[in-house]
């Protein structure tokens, strides 16, 4: 207010208003402008360079330079030079190098179920599948694993091949059809695991022993159903001088192309027997007068046993341990001190210990 009247001291009419139009950059109007502005302006009347003297098409952008409406200094889309500073120095340009092209998306083969061997068609060399190949196989005395039958009516000579197996006391399992289908195409409804290795007898073993004078030493397994458990602990017994390794017919692992690998051509110098009743054999023994150790939870500390005179070891599987009625047929109890947090060793090192203790005892 104190503004207006200082430059103003008399109401203006609306003649003077229009008067002073015509020469709005002086001091005083309504159209005041800024000295540097007014000096501006007024230069460009004097030279004819005037808005009002330019050609069409030729004025200036619309609005003040600097404003938000200028066309070479205001905003801009993406462009943040409108709210930086006046003494905002831009950083020195530095050379990105160009993003690496991104790699095309690999093709995801369609997952397929794991074939149980190399091949989904291509069966191991132990295994024989057809009715004929099985019949020829358990007339000639070959030592089979098991045979695979599948679920439903047998005609006549599925029939006649699963009674030919249950007389030689062959474990004969009743599957679904698919589970044979997965193993190979040709099955006429029935397989069979033969041996990778030829079984012996314990006599056999036995025989062994007097022909090289010395005590029988036999290491017998109830309930090992681990391959890799099996082909260690008959390396082992090769390496201690064992006459020979016993292990049932069923609820355990037989020669199987794993466990004759994992023993790592032990199987040549030892001997393996297959029982059809594993407590009826160590009664046998017992009176062959071979004394047999059991290893169990409970039992006497190994390092207090002696191991020496015709012996054979019985291990059990790491889960159940011998079962009761071979634990009660045995004469003594061995255990291994447990000073850890696990409360028991792995069948094959429980093995290696105590034959080693056996050995040391035997001189």
């Amino acid at each position: 207010m104190a503004f207006y009247k200082e430059f103003n001291q008399k109401k203006m009419t609306r003649s003077d208003h229009l008067r002073s139009d015509s020469h709005w950059e002086e001091e005083g109007t309504r159209y005041r402008r800024s000295t540097a502005q007014s000096d501006a302006q007024r230069k460009d009347q004097k030279n004819g360079a005037g808005e009002h003297n330019r050609p069409y098409g030729e004025h200036k952008p619309y609005g003040k330079p600097g404003s938000f409406h200028d066309d070479h200094h205001g905003f801009k889309k993406n462009d943040r030079s409108a709210f930086q500073p006046r003494d905002h120095k831009p950083a020195p340009h530095q050379d990105r190098p160009a993003p690496a092209p991104k790699p095309a998306p690999a093709v995801k083969p369609a997952v397929k179920p794991a074939p149980m061997f190399e091949d989904a068609y291509l069966p191991p060399e132990n295994l024989l599948s057809g009715r004929n190949p099985i019949r020829e196989a358990i007339k000639t005395g070959r030592d089979i694993e098991k045979l695979l039958v599948a679920k439903g009516d047998l005609s006549g000579t599925a029939r006649e091949i699963v009674a030919m197996a249950r007389e030689r006391h062959i474990p004969v399992q009743m599957v679904e059809r698919t589970r044979l289908d997965e193993i190979t195409r040709n099955h006429q409804g029935m397989l069979a695991y033969a041996s990778a290795y030829r079984y012996y007898d314990v006599e056999d073993m036995l025989a062994e022993a007097a022909e090289k004078g010395e005590d029988p030493f036999l290491v017998v397994l109830d309930g090992v159903t681990d391959p890799q458990n099996l082909g260690a602990i008959i390396r082992t017994a090769a390496c201690v001088g064992a006459h020979g390794v016993i292990v049932p017919e069923r609820r355990a692992v037989g020669l199987t192309p794993s466990a004759v690998k994992a023993s790592a051509g032990a199987i040549e110098t030892v001997k393996v027997a297959r029982v059809t009743n594993l407590t009826r054999t160590l009664e046998m023994l017992k009176k062959q007068g071979v004394w047999l150790y059991a290893a169990d939870m409970v039992g006497d500390d190994y390092r207090k046993v002696d191991f020496s005179g015709p012996m054979a070891l019985i291990i059990g599987a790491e889960g159940e341990g011998v079962s009761r009625l071979v634990l009660d047929t045995c004469d003594h109890a061995v255990s291994l001190p447990m000073k850890g947090g696990v409360g028991s060793l792995n069948a094959s090192v429980a093995a290696g210990v105590l034959l080693y203790a056996a050995l040391s005892s035997r001189g």
